[in-house]
């Protein structure tokens, strides 16, 4: 069994199922309220988890109610964590989303991680040195230097979330040059990248380093850089309840098909998939599918 380590955002969803989204300084009714485990990193971990991987989170949370409820949704899925890191009096990272079930789209309010960096103590390096694979989202940019820094010195090929952009793009640039596999948001690539168009973006990023480059694009699938040209890949259609996490489980899915062997064309299929199939289900985590339902499809 492949291992996989993420390093990145491990936070709480509240996720409020609306009437239908209002106008700025306007109202409406939520329906219903459901908490679940969330954050790019950690539910991309999740899915690989789920999907054949062996996974495993370096992180921080705060000592509070918060932290206690993201480590345990971690726990019950089976991820390592003892390698995590409270910080007493600290506030654990969470997030407010807004869901239109009418669309099944989202929108999402997030709480700002401000917790100290992690210490990367001999235990959390020997965690990192026995994987197979590094996933980092960048959302605390810190954080996802300093183990994809570790990551090279040990010869573990890098997965970049290509998602949280810092002011500085020249910092962004940095960490996708470092990156094995590259896979951007729709925003990301062109942002980070400078060029007028996503194809122009992901033909610079190939020639920065990763072997892989991917730009996921909603309901329009998603591009990539391959064999030197721009192949594009339809989005699987489904009715979708809640899009939150769909980009996430693409992550883990396309990374557990990956090292399984799978080329590059058909681990974008099989993530393809279950990112659809996660959106009929409410949250980041309850509607990641297994492997034999994606197969199913594939």
């Amino acid at each position: 069994m492949k291992i996989i380590t993420g390093v990145g955002a491990a936070v709480l969803d509240h996720i409020n199922l609306i009437e239908a989204y209002p106008e700025e300084d306007g109202s409406t009714h939520i329906t219903q309220v459901i908490n679940q485990g969330g954050g790019a990193c950690a539910t991309a971990i999740v899915a690989a988890h789920r999907l054949g991987m062996h996974g495993q989170m370096i992180s921080t949370v705060g000592d509070d109610e918060t932290g206690e409820m993201i480590l345990d949704s971690l726990d019950r899925e089976g991820i390592d964590t003892t390698m995590m890191e409270v910080f007493p009096g600290g506030t654990s990272p969470h997030s407010e989303i807004m869901v239109n079930p009418e669309s099944g789209t989202r929108t999402k309010f997030v709480c700002s991680n401000s917790l100290p960096p992690l210490s990367w103590n001999e235990d959390q390096k020997a965690l990192l040195r026995n994987s197979d694979i590094l996933h980092v989202d960048g959302t605390r940019y810190d954080n996802a230097m300093a183990a994809i820094e570790l990551a090279k010195q040990y010869g573990i090929p890098v997965s970049v979330d290509g998602c949280h952009m810092e002011e500085d793009r020249e910092l962004n640039r940095k960490m996708a040059s470092m990156a094995d596999i590259l896979i951007m948001n729709a925003r990301y690539p062109r942002l980070v990248a400078g060029t007028e168009t996503t194809e122009q973006a992901l033909e610079y990023f190939a020639f920065q380093g990763p072997k892989v480059v991917i730009s996921t694009q909603g309901l329009k699938g998603c591009l990539a850089w391959i064999d030197g040209k721009i192949e594009t890949f339809p989005a699987y259609s489904v009715k979708a309840v809640d899009s939150t996490g769909a980009g996430d489980v693409f992550h883990g899915a396309f990374l557990a098909a990956y090292m399984r062997g799978m080329d590059v064309r058909r681990s974008i299929q099989y993530a393809t998939i279950a990112a659809a199939l996660k959106c009929t289900q409410v949250g980041g985590r309850a509607g990641i599918p297994s492997d034999e339902e994606i197969l199913s499809y594939l």
